[in-house]
Parts: C-alpha cells; structure tokens; sequence
C-alpha cells in the first residue's frame, strides 16, 4: 500500500494503539484521536490511563490529538486529508452502558455518525470496530452441551462458529449492543447509499499487551493482571462460558488487509473455532505460568452468552487473512508483558 494518511479514533485505547503503532511502523501518517475517557466512563482504571497515549508519542510519524468523536467540528478537521479512517473510538462496557445509556449511545452511536460523515467528506475508507454483540441473545437461541470445563454449541449448523447472517433482530441487546448495532448498520449503510468503501469488523474477544482489562472489560487481561498483583477475580455464572480469543497482533493484521484491499463487507473477526477458552481454561493456563489466581463466583450477568465463537471463514475468503497465535501463546506473551511492567499495577 502506497503511503498514505491514516486517522485511528480512539487510538490511545487498547487495540487503536496497536493499530496505530503498525501503520506507523509501516511509514504511514497516523492521526491518533481520543478524548482518553476509558477511565471515567469505567468508573475505575487499571495501570496509567495515558501509557498508551504517552507511548504513541515516542514514534516519529504519529500526530495526536486530545478530541470527543461527539464533537463534528473538531473530527472533521482531524481527518481532513485522511486516505483511511480506523473508527475504535467507544463505549465499550455492557454494564456502563446500563448505568448511562444516554452516554453510550451518543458516543456509540452518534460518534460513528459523526466519522461517518468526516469519512465521506473526504473521500476515505472506514473501518469499523464493532461487536459480537449485536446479534444479541439469538446466540443463547443455540443449543449447547456442558462439558466438564466449559459449553459448547450442541447444533452441527454452528460448528465453524457465528456466521454473519445470524439474526438480528426480534432478541435483547443491551444499550451497548444496541448502539453499537445501530452504528454497524449505518456504517454498512453508508457504502450502499453514498458509495463509501465500509467495513465492519464484528470482534469477539481481543486481547494482549498494553491492554488494562478490568472486570467489566478486558477479561483475559484482567485475569493476567489480577492473578500476577493478587487480586480476587470475580466470575460470573459458572466459569464454563467460552469465547473465542484473538491476540491483538493478528487483529492488526486483519486491519492492514482491509486497509490493502478493495473489499467493503462485514466480518466476524476472533479466533474461530481453534482458538477458545472458557474462564476456568483461562485460570488453568495462568496457574501453569506460574500464577495463582484467586476467584470467587457471582451471578450470571444480563446478556451473558455461554457460548460465543466466530465463524471467521468470510475474513479468509474475502481478506485472505486467518488467526496464527493460539491461546497458550498469547496467554504467555501478555502474562510477560504484565511481569515486565510490574510498577504500572502497583496501586490497582
């Protein structure tokens, strides 16, 4: 890809960092917007809020800028030039989402109106970041067996996972899933009607470094970073709930192959199939590197899906791109990077 001019909205958080840091190292022109507000909307923070933020500044080609996706004028200027836009910027809790729907929803929803607009003024491409989310409990509709450690979809018709044809409709979603479906749809709508080259990348469960998980969010990094500091971890339901997990890594390349491409469409990015973990699998892998995670049980939360994995066969056909780094291995690198970084969760 010819050298181009890359915004990333919400580019200090987690996975926009990651994205942002490759197209940088590719020699691209990266604009990091983000209103670091993780934190607040959370209502709790793990390590440094700004550690992503601070890092992104040490690379030569990255310029940020402190901006709402709420506020247009200030998005549009941002982007003026941009050959592509990466849209990460959300609400990214179910629970805040319950507490402050309102919020959630103009960030979620009318902040991806607000780039979608930006992103047609100039002409670029926009990747979206969306969620599993929004298909909702269709997916509890699915049938599933209980194993000793964890569920698994007992219907033969699921088993490469979640296709993107599963309804969406007539089903509960929370405010989170229900923002974050009504800016997919735009997002989509917005290739249909106006012609803009669009992609939504419906993700499941992405973890890895520089990832300050909490118990509301970040699960695999919040059990990482709980067992190494010591804190209880709270699992909800009975532990057997499984996701499929995506280190962050192939994510961005997942990212770059859209970027590379000529595609518009939808995607269920995650692990797939070969790559799940139900919580008490996560527990195990920890306790055999050398931790000794504490936990106790609660309630199943609102919404919870027992069982979550993307049939990720499209992203293959359409992007040629396909998960390379197994749980164990992730697991690994993120449990090192929380080692190495012990001083940034002193005070959690």
């Amino acid at each position: 890809m010819a050298v181009a001019k890359i915004l990333v909205t919400g580019g200090a958080g987690f996975i926009g960092s990651h994205v942002a840091e490759a197209f940088a190292r590719d020699g691209h022109e990266v604009v990091v917007y983000d209103n670091l507000s993780r934190a607040r909307m959370l209502g709790k923070s793990v390590g440094d809020p700004e550690h992503n933020w601070k890092y992104l500044g040490s690379l030569g080609n990255v310029t940020r800028i402190r901006g709402d996706v709420r506020d247009f004028a200030a998005l549009a200027e941002a982007a003026r030039g941009a050959d592509i836009i990466v849209h990460a910027a959300a609400q990214v809790a179910v629970t805040t989402s319950l507490e402050n729907p309102r919020e959630d929803f103009e960030v979620n929803a009318l902040g991806t109106f607000n780039v979608l607009e930006a992103a047609r003024r100039e002409d670029a491409a926009l990747l979206f970041l969306s969620t599993n989310k929004v298909y909702g409990e269709n997916v509890n509709s699915i049938p599933v067996r209980e194993l000793e450690t964890r569920y698994e979809f007992a219907d033969p018709r699921y088993e490469h996972g979640i296709p993107e044809e599963l309804p969406v409709d007539h089903t509960g979603h929370t405010p989170y899933g229900s923002s974050k479906l009504a800016a997919d749809i735009y997002v989509q709508d917005y290739h249909h009607t106006y012609g803009l080259r669009t992609g939504v990348f419906r993700m499941s469960c992405i973890y890895g470094t520089r990832q300050f998980g909490v118990e509301d969010q970040g699960w695999v990094a919040w059990f990482a970073i709980a067992a190494a500091t010591r804190k209880t971890i709270t699992i909800y339901g009975d532990g057997k709930q499984v996701r499929d997990v995506l280190f962050v890594d192939d994510l961005v390349d997942a990212v770059r192959r859209f970027a590379e491409s000529n595609v518009s469409g939808v995607y269920n990015i995650g692990g797939g199939p070969g790559n799940t973990l139900s919580l008490l699998e996560l527990l195990s892998i920890l306790e055999d590197m050398g931790l000794r995670p504490s936990y106790r049980f609660s309630d199943w939360r609102p919404a919870d899906q027992r069982v979550y994995v993307s049939d990720v066969r499209r992203a293959e056909r359409e992007l040629g791109w396909r998960p390379r780094i197994g749980p164990r291995e992730g697991v690994g690198r993120l449990v090192d990077w929380v080692r190495s970084n012990a001083g940034l969760f002193e005070h959690i």
